[in-house]
C-alpha cells in the first residue's frame, strides 16, 4: 500500500471530525450563542445535508482541474471555513461557515478517493479506499473525543481553530507529497450514463438501503443499551468504544474483500453478513458478554460497505467511476439521514426494542439491491468470456 493514501486518509479523518464535532460540543455551543440545544444541533443537520448536495456538484465544479490541484484548494477552502467559525459572532455567522465547511468536505472526501485509487495497482484499489474509509470512521472514535476535550479546555472556538491548523499541515504534506495524479476531464461527469444503468443503481441503492439499516439502531443506541440491556454510565462509553473499534477495522476490511474476493461478491456478501449481525441482536440481549461481539460484528460490517460499493462502482462502471462516487457520498449521507428520520419516528411508536428488527427489514431490501448488481453484471461478464473463448478457438 502506498503510504501517501495515509495522507488522504488524515485529510478525511479531520473532516470527519469537523461534520460530527458538534454533537460532542453542543451544550457550549448553544449556550455560548445563546440559542437552543434544538437550534444549535441543526448546524449537524445543515452540514449534512449540504454534504450530500455538494458531492455531485464538485466533481462539475473540478472538472477542468487536476485532482491534487482541486484537492489542495479544497483543503484550503476548509481551513479557512473553521477560521471563519472560530471568529463567527453569532450563530448564523456560524451556520454559514459549517455550509461552506460541508461544501469543501465533500470535495475533499471524492477528490481523496479518486487520488487513492489512482496511487495504486488494480489489486490494491478497494483497500485504497477502505484506508480512506477508516480516516472518516477514525474521527467518530479519536477525532470527537479529542475535540470534547479541546473544547474543555479552550472553548467550543478553539476546535475550529485546531481542525483548520490540521487542515493547513495536511495541505502541506500533500503538497510536497503527492504526485500531479489524475488528468484533467474534458467534458462533464456522465451522470446520464451512470444513472442509466440498472447494476449502478442497484449499487448506490445498496448503501442508501444498508446505511438507513445501521442509523435507525445506531442513531438511538445509547438510549437501546439502557433500556434493554440496562448498560448505562461508563458501560455506554465502553460500548461506544468497541462499536468505534469494530468499525475502523470495517473500513479495511471492506477495501480488502473487494480486492480479494472481488466487488460483485463483495456487495453480496457484506450486506448478507450485515443482516446477519442484525438479526441476531435481538437473541443475544441476555447478557453483555454475548451482546458485545454481535454488537462489534455489527459495526465492522456497517463500515465495510462503502468501500465494498464504491469499488464495485469503479470497477463495474469504470467510464462513469467518478460520478459513481460523488453520487454514492451523497447516497451515504441520504442513508444516515433517513434512517435516523425513521428510527425517531419508530421509537414514538414501538417499543425501542423494536429497533434492530426495523433495521433488518431495511438490510433485506439491501441485500436484494446487491443480488440485482451482482445478476446485472454477470451477463456483460460471461459474454467477454464467451468473446475471450471464440477469440481463443480462432
Amino acid at each position: 500500500m502506498d503510504r501517501r493514501v495515509l495522507l488522504l486518509a488524515l485529510a478525511t479523518f479531520v473532516t470527519g471530525t469537523a461534520e460530527n464535532i458538534v454533537i460532542g460540543i453542543l451544550p457550549d455551543i448553544a449556550g455560548s450563542l445563546d440559542v437552543s440545544l434544538g437550534l444549535a444541533g441543526q448546524l449537524t443537520t445543515a452540514f449534512s445535508i449540504t454534504f450530500a448536495l455538494a458531492a455531485p456538484a464538485a466533481l462539475l465544479l473540478t472538472a477542468r482541474f487536476q485532482h491534487k490541484a482541486a484537492f489542495l484548494a479544497a483543503l484550503a477552502a476548509f481551513a479557512i471555513c473553521n477560521l471563519l467559525a472560530a471568529a463567527g459572532p453569532g450563530y448564523g455567522a456560524l451556520f454559514a461557515a459549517r455550509v461552506g465547511m460541508a461544501a469543501a468536505s465533500a470535495t475533499i472526501a471524492l477528490l481523496a478517493t479518486m487520488l487513492a485509487t489512482e496511487l495504486v495497482d488494480e489489486s490494491m484499489k478497494g483497500r485504497a479506499i477502505g484506508v480512506i474509509f477508516m480516516g472518516v470512521s477514525g474521527s467518530l472514535v479519536l477525532g470527537v473525543p479529542i475535540g470534547m476535550l479541546v473544547c474543555s479546555l479552550a472553548g467550543w472556538r478553539s476546535v475550529f481553530l485546531v481542525l483548520a491548523a490540521l487542515a493547513v499541515i495536511v495541505l502541506v504534506v500533500c503538497h510536497s507529497k503527492l504526485p500531479d495524479v489524475g488528468a484533467r476531464r474534458q467534458g462533464p461527469p456522465d451522470y446520464l450514463a451512470h444513472l442509466r444503468s440498472r447494476p449502478l443503481i442497484c449499487a448506490q441503492l445498496v448503501s442508501i438501503l444498508m446505511i438507513s439499516g445501521h442509523f435507525v439502531l445506531f442513531a438511538y443506541l445509547a438510549p437501546y443499551l439502557g433500556a434493554v440491556l440496562g448498560i448505562v454510565g461508563m458501560g455506554t462509553v465502553l460500548a461506544f468504544i468497541a462499536f468505534g473499534i469494530a468499525g475502523v477495522s470495517g473500513g479495511y476490511l471492506g477495501g480488502l474483500a473487494a480486492d480479494k474476493l472481488t466487488p460483485r461478491r463483495a456487495i453480496m456478501l457484506v450486506p448478507a453478513g450485515y443482516l446477519t449481525a442484525l438479526m441476531l441482536i435481538p437473541l443475544v440481549t441476555g447478557t453483555s458478554l454475548s451482546f458485545f461481539p454481535v454488537m462489534m460484528a455489527w459495526a465492522c460490517l456497517s463500515w465495510m460497505i462503502s468501500p465494498a460499493v464504491q469499488s464495485f462502482l469503479i470497477a463495474m462502471g469504470p467510464d462513469t467511476a467518478e460520478a459513481g462516487v460523488s453520487l454514492n457520498l451523497s447516497a451515504m449521507h441520504v442513508g444516515v439521514g433517513l434512517g435516523t428520520a425513521l428510527g425517531g419516528v419508530a421509537v414514538e411508536r414501538v417499543p425501542i426494542a423494536y429497533l434492530p428488527g426495523i433495521g433488518a427489514a431495511l438490510a433485506a431490501m439491501a441485500l436484494i439491491a446487491a443480488a440485482l448488481a451482482h445478476r446485472g453484471t454477470a451477463r456483460p461478464a460471461e459474454m467477454a468470456a464467451q468473446r475471450e473463448a471464440g477469440d481463443r478457438l480462432a
